[in-house]
């Protein structure tokens, strides 16, 4: 009877370990799929910069908001669930944006670079993704990637603000994007690891 308890009490544990890395992982996998849509937009002429830097707006808001939850290393119900409000709210002002009568110009130096910031943003947020799911990554660390992949949104935004990026203004989120890809680099290749399931 003792065994069975034990034996239970350590299968709990996994699958809670399990939990909170799936849950990581999800949330991850969603910041990829949104940045991935939002420079797909940019490329097709059907979001302006300026509505790109609104939406850059609102994913810093969402990876803050994962920063901040995963920074004890899990996410309760209750924060994932906020975090999927929260992602659901951009999700449907992409859409909208994407389908208004408002048009970018894919060829014009302000989107083109634009374009390669949102892109970097889909890499970085595919690599974190990528450690949470291989266990490279803790939900901790993963949280303080969130942070700087919030720190980069915020200058993407702004520098958009206004409907074109200059290229000083691009110069200046490279130099934060350097500083993030290496951040992830250093945090995927320490000695720390996710507890994974057998």
């Amino acid at each position: 009877m003792q065994r069975t308890m034990i034996a239970t009490t350590i299968a709990a544990l996994l699958l809670s370990f399990g939990a909170h890395a799936q849950n990581a992982g999800t949330e991850t996998a969603r910041d990829t799929d949104q940045q991935k849509r939002i420079e797909q937009g940019l490329k097709s002429g059907q979001l302006s910069t300026r509505e790109a830097a609104s939406l850059e707006n609102q994913e810093r808001r969402v990876d803050a908001t994962e920063a901040r939850d995963m920074r004890n290393g899990k996410l309760s119900a209750g924060e994932k669930a906020q975090i999927q409000r929260e992602q659901n709210h951009v999700s449907a002002d992409i859409y909208k944006d994407n389908h208004n009568a408002v048009k970018g110009n894919p060829n014009s130096a302000s989107s083109q670079r634009m374009q390669a910031d949102v892109q970097r943003n889909v890499n970085q947020d595919a690599r974190i993704h990528q450690g949470v799911r291989s266990g490279q990554l803790t939900n901790k660390e993963a949280g303080s990637l969130e942070r700087g992949q919030a720190h980069v949104d915020r200058a993407e935004a702004h520098a958009g603000a206004n409907g074109r990026v200059g290229a000083g203004e691009q110069a200046r989120i490279q130099g934060k994007e350097n500083h993030q890809s290496a951040r992830i680099y250093n945090k995927k290749h320490n000695d720390k690891v996710r507890p994974t399931t057998p």
